[in-house]
């Protein structure tokens, strides 16, 4: 039969197979044990990446780069809001600003620039809420003298030519006879209205250093330099430099209470929306 017994050298319990007796004052001999056969290690596997998701990634974080590089220091889309450069820009054209003509920024360091010049356009952040953008006409450069008499712009003691103003409302003594007229105005920042008057000199408003006084096109409705201030070099964004799309306020149609009204409405959209683009507006060059 089989026996099963310890064996005093390996420390473990094993099993005997079965042998002769053994002479009396004989210790048998036992059959020594075999080495342990080492565990294979284990090998993870690594999750191998597709290569088309692989280049997909790269690909779009390529396109994701290059739109940041654009968007950061060349062109910028711009939406016009308000009335206040017309008839220069409208309400509804859509602009490609140029960002890398005055090298704002960062791109002064490694990009060609131009000096901002008198009666160029300009987008800026709005110096009172710098989260808003602006865009304006630059009457006024650093150093300059300005002065409104009866709604005609006077640097340094000469008057502007300006065939590109529109004027649309009766006279205000604040806003055309600035700075000589009224001290103050409902429409003028409170912070500047106390600021100007520290910037005046013989009935003329000196522009700063490093900044400049800009007005709208849209002369008697434009809110402007005269009525918070001027706008520092660091707060210009860029030019105008295309109006790629533009397009007409559409009219506002009654409150939709049902379906039908709903694509009534939606009906009467469509049907209007080439009617309400400006086609010759559409891919032109802002002057």
């Amino acid at each position: 039969s089989e026996k099963i017994g310890r064996d005093p050298e390996a420390g473990a319990i094993r099993m005997n197979e079965p042998h002769e007796q053994a002479p009396a004052g004989q210790i048998p001999e036992l059959e020594p044990t075999p080495p342990a056969t080492p565990a294979a290690p284990v090998v993870k596997q690594k999750k191998l990446v597709d290569s088309g998701t692989l280049g997909t990634i790269q690909s779009l974080m390529g396109t994701i780069t290059i739109a940041v590089f654009v968007i950061t220091f060349i062109v910028q889309a711009f939406t016009i809001p308000s009335e206040s450069m017309e008839k220069t820009l409208l309400i509804g054209d859509y602009l490609l600003v140029d960002k890398a003509h005055f090298g704002t920024g960062w791109g002064r360091l490694f990009m060609p620039y131009q000096k901002i010049k008198r009666k160029e356009i300009v987008v800026f952040r709005y110096p009172v809420h710098p989260s808003m953008y602006f865009v304006k006409r630059v009457i006024g450069l650093p150093g300059d003298r300005i002065r409104l008499i009866n709604k005609r712009v006077y640097i340094n003691g000469v008057p502007l030519d300006e065939n590109y103003v529109v004027y649309s409302k009766p006279f205000d003594a604040y806003r055309d006879n600035f700075p000589d007229g009224p001290r103050w105005s409902f429409d003028i920042d409170a912070h500047w209205g106390i600021e100007f008057h520290r910037l005046m000199e013989d009935k003329q408003l000196i522009v700063p250093q490093d900044c400049y006084f800009v007005m709208g096109d849209n002369r008697d409705d434009s809110s402007d330099s005269r009525y918070w201030g001027f706008v520092p070099r660091e707060n210009v964004v860029g030019r105008p430099l295309l109006i790629y799309f533009s397009m007409r306020a559409g009219e506002m149609q009654p409150p939709a209470t049902g379906l039908g009204d709903k694509l009534l409405n939606l009906a009467v959209r469509f049907e209007h929306a080439f009617q309400d683009i400006r086609w010759k507006r559409v891919v032109r060059l802002v002057q």
